[in-house]
C-alpha cells in the first residue's frame, strides 16, 4: 500500500532518516521530501502567539521529562509519569481549570486524578460519560445492539461531556478512557485544547500498545486479515 502514497513514514527504514538528520535521506514515500510547500504552510500556524506559545510549552516539557541532559554520550533517562507532564504542562501554560472527560468504567481513576489535579492547585470539573441519561434508542440503536440485552442502556455522549466543559470554560481538558469513536467527538466538539492519559483497552489494562508488542506472539493473528 506504501507504493500508492507519498506519505509512509511507518514503513521508512532508513538509517540516518532525513527527519531527524542533518544531510539525512528519506524513501520515495517520505513525507519530508515529498510535502515540502505543505510543511511551510502549516509552519505559518506556529506564527500564531497561542499556538507558539502551547507549541513551545509542549516541547519544553518534553525535554523537561528527561534527566541528565547535559552528560555527553546522552542515554535517555526519563523520570515523569504522564500525569506529571500534564499537571507540569497546564502549569507551564498558566491554565487554572482543567476538564477531566471520563468513562464510567474508570470512574476511580477519575477520581484519583481529580484529586491529584486539586493537590497540584487546580479547579477541577469532571464529566461522565453517561452524563444526560440518554437511551441508545436516540440514536437508532438496536435492543440487539446494547451489551446489555434488554435493559434501559444509556448511551455514552461524548458531545454532551465536551458542551458541559465548554460551559465550564475549561482551560485544558483531560481524557480518562473515552471508547474509540468517542473520544474522536469529543476532540471535535471540545473548544479547548485536549490531551489524553488513558486509552481504554477492555482486555489488555488500558494498555493498547501491549497488542501491538506481542504481533510477534500472543496477537499475531492480528497480522492476519479477519484477525
Amino acid at each position: 500500500m506504501e507504493d500508492k502514497v507519498r506519505s509512509a513514514c511507518a514503513a521508512c527504514s532508513i538509517k540516518d532518516r532525513i527527519c531527524v538528520t542533518e544531510g539525512g535521506k528519506g524513501p520515495k514515500f517520505c513525507s519530508t521530501i515529498n510535502y515540502r510547500a505543505t510543511i511551510e504552510k502549516a509552519l505559518q500556524e506556529y506564527k500564531k502567539p497561542e499556538i507558539k506559545k502551547f507549541a513551545r510549552m509542549a516541547s519544553i516539557q518534553e525535554g523537561e521529562c528527561y534527566a541528565h541532559r547535559h552528560v555527553q554520550p546522552y542515554i535517555f533517562h526519563p523520570v515523569k509519569p504522564r500525569v506529571q507532564e500534564v499537571c507540569e504542562f497546564a502549569q507551564k501554560m498558566g491554565y487554572t481549570k482543567l476538564g477531566v472527560a471520563f468513562c464510567g468504567g474508570l470512574h476511580a481513576e477519575a477520581r484519583t486524578l481529580s484529586d491529584i489535579l486539586n493537590a497540584q492547585g487546580f479547579t477541577v470539573a469532571s464529566v461522565m460519560c453517561k452524563c444526560g441519561s440518554v437511551p441508545k434508542e436516540a440514536i437508532g440503536i438496536l435492543d440487539e445492539e446494547k451489551v446489555r440485552i434488554g435493559q434501559f442502556e444509556p448511551m455514552c455522549n461524548p458531545i454532551i461531556q465536551a458542551t458541559i466543559l465548554n460551559e465550564e470554560k475549561t482551560d485544558f481538558n483531560i481524557l480518562v478512557g473515552l471508547c474509540v469513536g468517542h473520544d474522536s467527538l469529543f476532540f471535535k466538539y471540545s473548544l479547548a485544547f485536549t490531551t489524553v492519559l488513558v486509552a481504554k483497552d477492555r482486555v489488555l489494562g488500558n494498555n493498547p500498545a501491549a497488542a501491538l508488542y506481542t504481533t510477534g506472539s500472543y496477537y499475531a493473528r492480528l497480522l492476519r486479515p479477519g484477525f
